[in-house]
């Protein structure tokens, strides 16, 4: 009894998973049927190598289209836009009728385009030839043959080796994801909702005195020597849907992260993302922030690092998915006032950075995580100088505008006027200033100037809109009444709530046309 056609089957089983790294997908029962998946090899994703005696071509067609079908099942798992498929019958004989129409070209089914199936048939006669054509779609020779006669033990041997290497190969890449245990994702999120609790029992965690209290990111106090405030708002969150969504992210992405790296180099990753998110905000955001947002982009940095080292895992299991989740939140942050975007990829840079110096456990590559090293040092040094250079110049605005808040709050507008005017006129003051100016000048029955400074803030910050309103204000007594009632509806298109501003648009809209004077 030949065992040729066995062995043949077994062999070039073997040549797909050790040589050309496919992984297993199904063995039938019978072990004559074995479906094999590599999606990144675009020429043939998906290989079907089957151990069958062909009799009849209408069979060989029949099996084709089934192919397909079970083909289209596997591209819509895996969100393909197409899938290559190729059909491979070890046979000693072909069929006894004319069979080549069924696979002299790539058959599709036509409900199902979008699934191609490529067929070849490896018989005694033609063995050698179809090899060639099979070794085309990887660009090799495929150079053994299997003329001899073999036995029973033969056969066992290479299917062992076959199994054997992919049953070996997939612990390997299942042993990526199973180095650590998940520790300190759980102790990270247990610290900060204890601290939103101790935020809501002190003041509250949407309360600005309570936040800066107890470490949010301040410029002011940073560049006044509180350098903790690059780390003590990872566990800060303004509001109970901040915690809950920050909670919800660290709860599914740090055990991920814990998994492939290991907890120490998990906790480096962390704290390093969220201190160059804190950075980062420093350096280009004004605003007070807090939030654990920055550390959290930095896992998505982490397994961003990971898909540099091993893309063909990551993208094979998640890739796709983590950077469109990336784009997605990024896109948000640019769309949505209020969001510190900055903070965001601050952390995404620093966790990359952080993943590269820390590595793989048990995977030193000391040149490629100095090199990471010194993009670290060299990327926190130039933040640090941007932004304390940055802020130096928002912080003398701020104490100016700070001085002059205490002379408006006792009404001494002539001294909160003269405040305002020494700080030196530039293109680079803020919006903020130049609403506190024409706010000032409006008190002191200086229209025409508040109206210039009113259309100066808005230039700067379109949605200001307590400057729309003043300045709707003054375009109204002046009896501009078109200028005044689009600047009031934006105020109110921007702040609806606001009744002052309701007020005045009615007032506008009511006014007679006719003498609006055009």
């Amino acid at each position: 009894m030949s065992f040729r056609e066995d062995y043949l089957f077994w062999r070039l089983a073997l040549y797909f998973i050790s040589k050309q790294h496919y992984r297993i997908v199904q063995l039938s029962n019978e072990q004559t049927e074995l479906w094999l998946e590599k999606t990144e090899q675009k020429q043939a994703q998906i290989i079907r190598l089957v151990r069958y005696n062909l009799d009849w071509g209408n069979w060989l067609q029949r099996d084709i289209e089934l192919t397909a079908t079970n083909g289209e099942r596997i591209r819509k798992q895996l969100r393909h836009r197409e899938l290559k498929v190729v059909n491979i019958y070890v046979t000693p004989y072909p069929p006894v009728d004319d069979y080549s129409f069924h696979i002299e070209k790539p058959y599709s089914h036509p409900d199902l385009p979008k699934t191609m199936v490529s067929t070849h048939i490896i018989d005694r006669a033609n063995g050698l030839s179809a090899l060639e054509a099979v070794g085309q779609y990887f660009h090799d020779s495929i150079s053994f043959t299997a003329n001899g006669e073999y036995t029973e033990q033969d056969v066992e041997a290479v299917k062992q080796a076959a199994l054997t290497e992919a049953v070996n190969k997939a612990k390997k890449e299942k042993a990526v994801f199973e180095y650590g245990r998940p520790f300190f994702s759980y102790i990270f999120i247990a610290i900060q909702v204890m601290m939103f609790l101790i935020l809501e029992l002190n003041g509250g965690s949407t309360n600005t005195a309570t936040l800066i209290e107890y470490g949010a990111k301040s410029n002011p106090h940073i560049i006044a020597g509180e350098w903790w405030r690059f780390f003590t708002p990872i566990v800060l969150h303004i509001g109970i849907l901040h915690l809950f969504m920050n909670t919800l992210a660290l709860f599914y992405l740090g055990p991920l992260i814990e998994r492939i790296y290991g907890n120490i180099r998990f906790v480096v990753i962390y704290l390093f993302a969220g201190f160059t998110g804190s950075l980062a905000s420093f350096a280009f955001s004004p605003s007070l922030s807090a939030g654990a947002s920055g550390a959290i982009f930095g896992c998505f940095g982490a397994l961003l690092y990971f898909g540099l080292i091993h893309p063909k895992l990551f993208f094979r299991t998640m890739g796709m998915n983590v950077i469109v989740v990336i784009a997605i939140n990024l896109g948000l942050g640019f769309a949505i006032p209020g969001i510190d975007n900055a903070g965001h990829i601050g952390g995404l840079a620093g966790g990359f950075l952080a993943a590269g110096v820390v590595h793989f456990p048990e995977k030193k590559k000391l040149l490629l995580q100095l090199l990471f090293l010194i993009l670290s040092i060299g990327s926190i040094r130039w933040l640090l100088n941007y932004g304390y250079e940055e802020t130096a110049r928002t912080r003398d605005e701020q104490l100016v505008l700070s001085l002059a808040g205490k002379y408006a709050e006792s009404q001494q507008y002539d001294q909160t006027y003269k405040t305002l005017l020494n700080y030196p006129e530039s293109e680079n003051r803020s919006a903020q200033f130049l609403y506190a100016l024409a706010f000032t000048e409006l008190k002191l029955g200086m229209n025409d100037e508040a109206k210039g400074h009113l259309f100066e803030t808005i230039e700067k910050e379109s949605r200001f809109d307590e400057a729309h309103y003043y300045l709707a204000w003054v375009l109204f007594t002046e009896r501009k009444v078109q200028e005044a009632q689009t600047h009031a509806e934006n105020a109110v298109k921007i702040k609806p709530s606001n009744e002052e501003y309701q007020q005045l648009l009615k007032r506008i809209n009511d006014y007679p046309e006719s003498a609006a004077g055009g």
